[in-house]
């Protein structure tokens, strides 16, 4: 029997991400600030698109090549959209400057941006939307590579060396090794919400076995704001199947001790890997992407390199 299986599988059997499309760009570079969750029916509340973080008249370019089949307003909205195949991509608000009819390019320019879209962190935010016939897509599947079919053991496979490696970090941690330093005060409260989940091991919410858990679980309603910890650079911005929108803060080394926040299953960040960032800054905003159970914050720390528990650092 054979499974659809996404490339996002293929990279974890593999122990890479995955790769962008060939062809598929982002149609500006910002950071995805409100993620795509469809209703469950067609009819109700849900966020048919992404919103991607920008500034006014920012270029926005194609995120694949086709056909320009409307550029005009819709619903006091200005939208642009592109037909591709079966699948057509709309892009707002941006104001044209491609014609009905126009063929584009991947990355070609075809307007730009205005100020407008709510709710938007940013000084400007680009919906992107993707629709085949009548049903709401995932724009971002844009961006990976096509799905494979694969045989079921391959899920079994991932699954187990996932396990093999949080049994490893377990036992590194527990087996007679020190909990590492800590410090009272050194680092803020990311976010608001309760800990649903302490550092240590843990019954896997998902797989329902024994793992280590290698940080402490806020829970708080989606879109709650998250915050920076302390100062510093952040090193790492990027998506992967496990942890969702992951960030990680480099704060370099407060008493001596080398420091990294790890933040994952946002909706999304506003900031850029390279940026600095001070204590308290706005982020992103807590979500439920990758191997997530409920809207939550999962908040690491990384003390000369090794997980230890972030709520003897916290304020």
């Amino acid at each position: 029997m054979w499974v659809l299986v996404g490339a996002v599988l293929l990279a974890a059997v593999a122990g890479a991400p995955p790769a962008e499309a060939a062809g598929a760009v982002w149609p500006i570079p910002g950071a995805v600030v409100r993620g795509y969750d469809p209703p469950e029916v067609r009819w109700a509340v849900g966020h048919r698109g992404v919103d991607l973080a920008g500034t006014a008249d920012a270029p926005v370019v194609a995120p694949v090549g086709g056909v320009v089949s409307f550029a005009g307003v819709v619903a006091g909205k200005p939208v642009v959209v592109v037909t591709h195949g079966a699948e057509r991509t709309t892009l707002e608000p941006m104001v044209a400057s491609v014609a009905v009819g126009q063929p584009v390019a991947a990355g070609e320019v075809v307007g730009r941006l205005m100020p407008g879209h709510q709710p938007c962190p940013a000084e400007a935010c680009l919906h992107w939307g993707l629709k085949r016939g009548e049903e709401y897509r995932d724009p971002l599947s844009l961006l990976g590579t096509p799905h494979r079919l694969l045989p079921d053991s391959a899920v079994a496979e991932v699954e187990r060396r996932a396990a093999e490696r949080e049994r490893a970090a377990a036992l590194t941690t527990f087996a007679g090794a020190s909990p590492g330093p800590g410090g009272p005060g050194v680092l803020a409260r990311p976010s608001a919400g309760r800990v649903t989940s302490v550092f240590g091991p843990r019954l896997h919410p998902i797989f329902k076995e024994w793992r280590m858990h290698q940080g402490i679980d806020l829970s708080a309603r989606c879109g709650t704001p998250l915050h920076a910890a302390a100062d510093g650079v952040v090193r790492h911005v990027g998506y992967d199947a496990s942890g969702g929108w992951r960030l990680v803060i480099d704060h370099g080394s407060p008493g001596g001790t080398s420091l990294e926040t790890v933040y994952l299953h946002a909706q999304g960040y506003r900031v850029r890997a390279g940026e600095r960032v001070t204590r308290g800054q706005l982020v992103g905003t807590m979500g439920t992407t990758g191997w997530s159970t409920g809207c939550h914050l999962h908040f690491g720390v990384k003390a000369n390199g090794r997980h230890v528990d972030p709520q003897r650092w916290l304020g």
